[in-house]
């Protein structure tokens, strides 16, 4: 099957998804593609009276439905219908994210399509597998937690992995009883449409599932600001989690689980595995062009193989090949807008300028659309900007240490703390450091996910509050009551 698409060829919705259908809407924002920076689309703007319309939407299906009471088995055998569909729909899927997002066709077939449908049945598998408990009390009582479906949450979703990210959101939330308000991010909203209308040709009851389009400071500030929206879960950076928990106070407290911005450590003893340490940091950065809240942008290396490491690592970052996302050959990603390259340079200059040795990259490359070329920057410090700020590129930096307690007070930053890297022969050393690594996820020996969806991840600091992913996500969409009964 060839994968690669003409991207003026496809028909892309432009409308909101309430109730099962779309509902028209006006022009809004102009998209660009990232691929070559040309205009294609418009994402229109709900505001709060339309998101009002879908919350109330939303919570009418769930009443009506009875979405929330229904006989646990049957959540868990429409989810997996829809996670069927997701894979069979595969095609239509991939084209309709990568034409207008970062990832290449290519990679969404291999891997973002099948993430999404396994994540949808891992959390099904839980609806009638984890619920309420009896506990021990003394024997003039009977005690219970129950636990129940919170109502509508609000759900918000980043631009750098549609669809998985999307699946992180929907699939806890409905496997838990609940329904949705999603919206996912003005520059690649297409994908999720069509996921959405995927789920009610599964049998996911109509106005469980509502897309509203739209930008954060109106459409994201209705929605989390909604009274009728019962819990909050959202991705992107730590000022926007900032911002949305102001907002919630503004108008009550809700719960709300945010996965927020990161600027991770990859520590590298000189008993590793070089070659399978290069391959592991080099993945980290380049996929998706380092647009990830976990890539593993700071590399701290002990100094007596800092320079057999440095040359495996620009011999990777030279064989990149770089291409439109609607082409099956790429594999080295696009920055997502002009915005967001503008700003990863200006960082990289700011650190050149206060000292960093730029040892590859450091600049745009020649071709159309947003491609910036993979960056090495040595002799940096804990004070630049490459280091303290989240660049969300493919900016490495490399530090080195002599011991073990240098590695870890490099490691530890004063900001974020979503995950780390260790790599290390040493079974005691990868134990004792696990450990003391301030970060919700750490990999040892590699830097990546598995299909594991039962590993939950999150954040230390202001990398964020609360889990997706792992069961800790699916109690995170329901709320528990004691009950205590005298006898």
């Amino acid at each position: 099957m060839t994968l690669s698409f003409d991207p003026d060829s496809l028909t892309l919705p432009r409308a909101h998804f309430i109730g099962g259908a779309y509902v028209p809407a006006a022009e809004g924002m102009t998209l660009h593609r990232p691929s070559d920076g040309q205009a294609f689309a418009d994402c229109p703007v709900a505001d709060a009276a339309l998101v009002d319309q879908a919350v109330q939407t939303a919570r009418t299906a769930l009443a009506t439905s009875g979405w929330g009471s229904v006989r646990p088995r049957e959540r868990t055998r429409v989810l997996q219908r829809w996670a069927d569909l997701i894979e069979q729909d595969g095609p239509t899927l991939a084209k309709l994210e990568a034409v207008a997002s970062t990832r290449p066709v290519g990679h969404l077939i291999a891997g973002d399509i099948a993430v999404t449908a396994e994540q949808i049945r891992f959390f099904a598998e839980f609806a009638d597998k984890e619920g309420s408990a009896v506990v021990p009390t003394d024997g003039t009582s009977f005690g219970m937690i129950l636990t129940e479906p919170y109502g509508v949450v609000g759900a918000i979703t980043p631009w750098n992995f549609p669809l998985s990210m999307a699946g992180w959101k929907l699939g806890p939330a409905l496997a838990a009883g609940n329904a949705v308000v999603l919206k996912p991010s003005e520059m690649t909203p297409f994908a999720t449409l069509r996921m959405a209308e995927l789920a009610v040709q599964a049998g996911v009851p109509a106005g469980l599932i509502n897309i509203v389009l739209g930008d954060g400071p109106t459409t994201g500030t209705a929605l989390t600001g909604h009274p009728d929206i019962a819990k909050v879960s959202f991705t992107g950076s730590t000022g926007a989690g900032a911002a949305i928990m102001a907002n919630i106070a503004r108008t009550g407290v809700k719960p709300m689980t945010l996965e927020l911005g990161g600027k991770s450590p990859q520590v590298v003893f000189a008993d590793a595995d070089l070659d399978r340490t290069a391959a592991a940091i080099a993945g980290s950065i380049l996929s998706n062009a380092g647009q990830a809240c976990v890539a593993g942008s700071r590399v701290i290396v002990q100094d007596s193989v800092a320079e057999a490491l440095t040359e495996r690592l620009l011999a990777r970052m030279a064989a990149i090949r770089p291409g439109p996302t609607w082409d099956e050959t790429t594999d080295y990603a696009p920055i997502i807008s002009e915005r967001q390259i503008s700003r990863m340079e200006s960082i990289v200059e700011a650190s050149r300028a206060a000292g960093a040795e730029c040892l590859t990259g450091g600049a745009r490359l020649d071709r159309p659309g947003y491609f910036y070329a993979p960056t090495l920057l040595a002799g940096v410090t804990e004070q630049s900007p490459a280091v303290r700020e989240e660049i969300f590129g493919p900016v490495l930096t490399l530090q080195t240490f002599h011991e073990e307690d240098e590695a870890l007070a490099l490691a530890d930053h004063p900001t974020y703390g979503l995950a780390a890297g260790l790599f290390t022969r040493d079974l005691s050393r990868a134990i004792r450091l696990t450990q003391a690594l301030q970060a919700g996820t750490v990999w040892v020996n590699r830097y990546s996910r598995s299909r594991d969806h039962i590993l939950p991840t999150g954040g230390y600091r202001q990398s964020g509050i609360g889990k997706d992913l792992g069961r800790e996500a699916y109690h995170a969409n329901r709320k528990s009551k004691s009950v205590l009964i005298g006898l």
